[in-house]
């Protein structure tokens, strides 16, 4: 019944091996079907080049298996939390990728200096809040997922599709599984970029919000006019 949605996750898993995202197993990708409420995710510690559509795991929004033989991934609590409280999403990314990880062991939100930030994601990137010795030691992987839901209060997931988990790594998320992993393609880019931005200047200050609207709204708003439009329907 969940051949497609396996098979879905398990090609966007492999996408983040194809675009350098990930080393070993070091990263997740999973989906949900919204109307059944099942997660398809990867398994835990499987390494990519052995990673194969049956070997994805199914949970319920709970973590109870339902299909699979292996154990899904440690990160699955995380990717639960955010499933149940951040309803317009159906695929999420977590990964180590060298810079946007860089950000988040520093504990260092991601400026946005420029409208090719801006093009993707409604402003800075936001840090995590440092998590407690309490939170680390008492589910650690749900409480992963409760600190990135705090830290989104007033702000729209689907206008910024990222996070840095402070100390740990960076979250990304979008419609699908695909989706969640472009998400992290871009996160990276815009890591590097920010970074080499303050190598150059380390006095630069962020895009006005005049540029900042402009460049992401005329992508992502109710006008949008970037691309190709639609053929009208006779």
């Amino acid at each position: 019944m969940y051949e497609y949605l396996r098979e879905v996750v398990c090609n966007a898993n492999l996408q983040l091996r194809k675009q350098g995202l990930v080393i070993r197993s070091w990263g997740n990708v999973s989906g949900i079907d919204r109307s059944t409420n099942v997660v398809a995710i990867k398994p835990s510690g499987v390494m990519y080049d052995e990673l194969t559509c049956d070997k994805i795991v199914l949970v319920d929004l709970y973590g109870n298996t339902i299909e699979g033989a292996l154990k899904p991934s440690s990160d699955t609590p995380t990717h639960l939390e955010l499933y149940r409280n951040f309803e317009g999403i159906a695929g999420i990314c977590h990964t180590h990728a060298a810079h946007a990880t860089a950000w988040a062991q520093s504990c260092k939100e991601i400026p946005c200096f420029g409208t090719t930030h801006a093009d993707y994601f409604y402003g800075p990137i936001p840090v995590t809040e440092v998590m407690t010795k309490e939170q680390i030691q008492n589910y650690y992987e749900l409480n992963t997922g409760k600190v990135i839901v705090k830290r989104f209060v007033g702000i729209d997931p689907m206008k910024t599709r990222a996070v840095l988990v402070a100390n740990h790594g960076p979250f990304t998320w979008g419609k699908t599984p695909t989706a969640a992993v472009e998400s992290m393609v871009m996160l990276e880019q815009m890591a590097t970029l920010a970074l080499d931005t303050i190598t150059i200047n380390p006095n630069q200050g962020p895009i006005s919000q005049d540029l900042l609207d402009k460049h992401y709204f005329r992508k992502h708003g109710k006008d949008a006019y970037y691309g190709q439009r639609s053929p009208a329907k006779e």
